[in-house]
């Protein structure tokens, strides 16, 4: 199993809101009520830019959530089994973790989470189905999504074209319904 270069990571691929929420909804759900205090990415020192093929890792006062998207619909949810203060040894790169390099994830230090949702994609292309994790604070949200076989990171409410998941309230929903 490719690790991406980082000691310890053992990704669990899923490919549904409902494999997610029965494999990881209690964890999640038990996020909730816990301040962020830290979003690490993989930084690629030469290019100085975010090398999103490699998980994103979400401490919340201690539980670190890892969210990684892979093909067109892999997801893998892991917890706690990576240390961002070792290295990433991916050949020909120059990699590092960081927690500085977004304005919009400094901004999300601190506060408080409200809900975690699952976003099911709904379009009629290759991505149908796919999903993503969000994280909505009280006056913002964070959403680690596949943006086709990596990580992409979007700040504010999810487009129109996906289903809404709640863990909060329920790990579903009916099709058509969105709960927000």
């Amino acid at each position: 199993m490719f690790d991406f270069g980082i000691e310890g990571y053992r990704p669990q691929w899923l490919n549904s809101h409902s494999d997610l929420s029965a494999g990881h909804g209690r964890r999640l759900r038990g996020l909730i009520g816990r301040p962020l205090t830290r979003v690490w990415l993989v930084w690629d020192v030469r290019d100085d830019e975010w090398f999103s093929d490699c998980p994103v890792l979400l401490d919340f006062a201690g539980e670190q959530v890892e969210i990684n998207h892979h093909k067109f619909d892999d997801l893998s949810v892991t917890w706690n089994t990576v240390d961002p203060h070792q290295p990433v040894l991916w050949p020909g790169f120059d990699l590092r973790w960081r927690h500085d390099t977004h304005s919009e994830l400094s901004a999300l230090q601190g506060h408080i989470l409200q809900d975690v949702e699952l976003l099911e994609w709904t379009g009629s292309d290759v991505a149908a189905g796919s999903v993503a994790v969000s994280f909505r604070f009280s006056h913002s949200r964070l959403t680690v999504a596949n943006s086709l076989d990596e990580n992409e990171l979007t700040f504010g409410p999810p487009d129109a074209h996906h289903r809404r998941h709640s863990v909060a309230r329920s790990t579903s929903a009916e099709p058509g319904h969105l709960q927000g």
